[in-house]
């Protein structure tokens, strides 16, 4: 997954806590061996490369991945698309350059989810160089997966933690909630800015402060916006608590790519909790968010 990622559960036994570990652990590497865009033999790999060609058929949890995207794509008013990683190939974030309009553009031409043909099982990306990208969803499906293996196996207090996306299996064994700290997004060492207290439900948090680059007072982070192929400017971060973090991190990232009083009304209109901090530092709160 790129990142730290950590299994903690509590069982009657140290033998029993590692079998299920080794569950979860396992639920993730397989997620990331069938749907990493870097591996030539995933299923992401392999409908990218009939991109221009003849459909692929996928499997019904491939499908489902792609449906819920599809979800996503119109509830946000297409700001969340699967077909949007092309864009990176514009951005490189190691080298700190801004590419030019004219390279946005040229590939903003192989984004958009309308342009692909959907007939579950049969998908087709119509344009040579498309490509379709679960990264904006893959970890925390994985980590929803992660934790309910554990909890089919038996499980009942736990958190999967894939880089910050955090998924609880139940309370800590003495009844109290999980305190997941929040990281501030400008103060370094790993300060916190937040909390947000969960039992059963999911936090995950969309920042720009993790791949980013700053050049003559701007800062340009990997959160890209589909419709004009630029980063994210309005936030520095969202975290956002729902009962899955699949859910979580599509309102994250969708709520980083909105105006900020979009976003609010977005997010208040989903019913979550969040925490977010806006690009002038100014904090955002709703409901269980605690310092």
């Amino acid at each position: 997954m790129a990142s730290r990622c950590e299994v903690r559960v509590y069982a009657r036994d140290e033998a029993t806590a590692r079998a299920w570990a080794d569950v979860a652990i396992a639920e993730v590497r397989r997620i990331e061996n069938k749907f990493s865009r870097y591996r030539d033999d995933s299923v992401t790999a392999a409908i990218n490369r009939a991109a221009g060609g003849a459909p692929v058929d996928v499997d019904e949890e491939t499908a489902a991945l792609v449906d819920f995207g599809a979800r996503l794509h119109a509830a946000s008013g297409g700001l969340f698309d699967l077909t949007s990683g092309v864009l990176r190939r514009a951005w490189d974030f190691r080298s700190g350059r801004v590419p030019a309009q004219d390279e946005i553009d040229a590939l903003l031409a192989r984004v958009g989810w309308s342009k692909i043909e959907w007939r579950r099982p049969r998908l087709r990306l119509p344009l040579a160089g498309m490509e379709i990208d679960f990264g904006g969803i893959g970890k925390e499906y994985a980590a929803d997966r992660a934790a309910g293996v554990m909890i089919e196996q038996g499980a009942r207090h736990g958190f999967v933690n894939l880089g910050g996306d955090v998924r609880a299996i139940g309370a800590q064994p003495d009844g109290a909630p999980w305190r997941i700290a929040i990281q501030h997004p400008r103060a370094g060492g790993g300060a916190a800015i937040g909390a947000i207290d969960i039992a059963r439900e999911a936090v995950a948090t969309s920042g720009d402060y993790e791949r980013f680059f700053e050049k003559d007072g701007r800062r340009y982070c990997h959160i890209l916006d589909p419709r004009s192929g630029w980063p994210a400017a309005h936030w520095q971060c969202v975290s956002v608590c729902a009962p899955l973090a699949v859910a979580a991190g599509a309102c994250s990232t969708i709520a980083m790519l909105k105006p900020v009083d979009e976003a609010l009304a977005f997010l208040r209109g989903q019913n979550v909790d969040f925490l977010a901090v806006d690009a002038d530092g100014r904090v955002h709160r709703r409901g269980r968010p605690n310092d």
